[in-house]
């Protein structure tokens, strides 16, 4: 059952059917008679045959890749000098205070 609330405030109650449970009690019915069946020996089955998978054989020829003629570009690489600006870096020592930290007993 489902309950929600129309636009005028009331509670409208809606039921919905249960055949998908009627089916599944009737369906595990079902299997329960069939086991019964064959577990009193009203049921039984004799092998008369043995069975087998069906045999396949499977061929396959290789393929062949597509003949291309493909023109394209040379690539040329190499160097020439250039000239360009390079910062340079300094260094100097300084005396600071450094923090430092230590266990006292």
């Amino acid at each position: 059952m489902a309950n929600y609330t129309d636009e005028n405030g009331r509670v409208v109650v809606e039921r919905r059917s249960g055949a998908g449970t009627v089916i599944g009690v009737l369906v595990a019915l079902a299997v329960v008679v069939v086991v019964v069946l064959f577990a009193t020996g009203f049921w039984s089955a004799n092998v008369t045959k043995e069975g087998s998978l069906p045999s396949i054989k499977v061929e396959a020829q290789g393929g062949e890749l597509p003949k291309v003629d493909v023109d394209s570009k040379k690539i040329v690489v190499g160097t020439t000098q250039q000239t360009v600006d390079v910062p340079t870096v300094e260094t100097k020592k300084t005396k600071i205070d450094v923090p430092t930290v230590g266990v006292k007993n």
